[in-house]
């Protein structure tokens, strides 16, 4: 495969669920490319915690403190990329903030939300390119465990496809820039060099606006 000098999209946001390997792939894109990243900080949520014991309870007011952050760190896109660089990488989209909440709140606080959410949401452009990466929830699990986080060792199965499905029915409707849904069949792109070449060729290539899933097996 040759070897990619330049991509054709200056931000590029890799989204997928919890334990898809978003940031990894983010982490060493930016690396390659000389790129900004934008990493979600979710670790500085201090309602996370507190939110997987007690969703109920805890979900509008750690929903409010993502999206918060979210739009400050997404204000840096604003500007382009820095000074030394040519590219933004993110490990998420703004929507994300929609996506999550529409799962954990209840009616009203949607509503309210939701209100909050479309007045800051036309702060930010589209990303040149937003890929998706589809893993089954059972590698997700499999992820989710190996890595350790203590709070995050009692996300169901039900929950990460729940997570999913609204993904899906987000992506399908977007038509005015592009979209690569990447299905990663037991693809390891982080220790397996040919995996990640395979990968980034993908999102090297110019996409119309719109819908292209593209299937990646071992």
């Amino acid at each position: 495969m040759n070897q990619i000098q330049e991509l054709p999209y200056r931000h590029i946001c890799i989204e997928g669920n919890i334990g898809s390997g978003k940031t990894t792939l983010v982490d060493m894109m930016s690396a390659e490319f000389n790129g900004q990243k934008i990493l979600e900080e979710f670790e500085d949520n201090p309602f996370l915690q507190l939110f997987y014991k007690n969703p109920e309870r805890y979900a509008l007011t750690v929903e409010l403190f993502f999206m918060t952050e979210r739009f400050k760190q997404l204000q840096k896109t604003s500007a382009g990329p820095g000074l030394f660089s040519s590219y933004i990488f993110s490990d998420f989209c703004f929507i994300k903030t929609l996506l999550f909440a529409r799962k954990n709140l209840e009616t009203e606080e949607y509503k309210l939300f939701n209100m909050l959410f479309s007045v800051l949401n036309k702060s930010f452009p589209n990303p040149d390119l937003l890929v998706y990466i589809h893993r089954d929830t059972a590698h997700l699990l499999k992820n989710i465990k190996s890595r350790g986080r203590h709070y995050e060792q009692d996300i169901s199965e039900t929950y990460l496809k729940s997570i999913q499905d609204s993904y899906f029915e987000y992506l399908r409707n977007i038509t005015s820039f592009p979209v690569l849904i990447l299905d990663l069949k037991g693809i390891d792109f982080q220790s397996n060099k040919t995996n990640y070449e395979t990968v980034k060729f993908l999102i090297s290539k110019k996409y119309t606006p719109g819908v292209h899933r593209i299937s990646v097996s071992v």
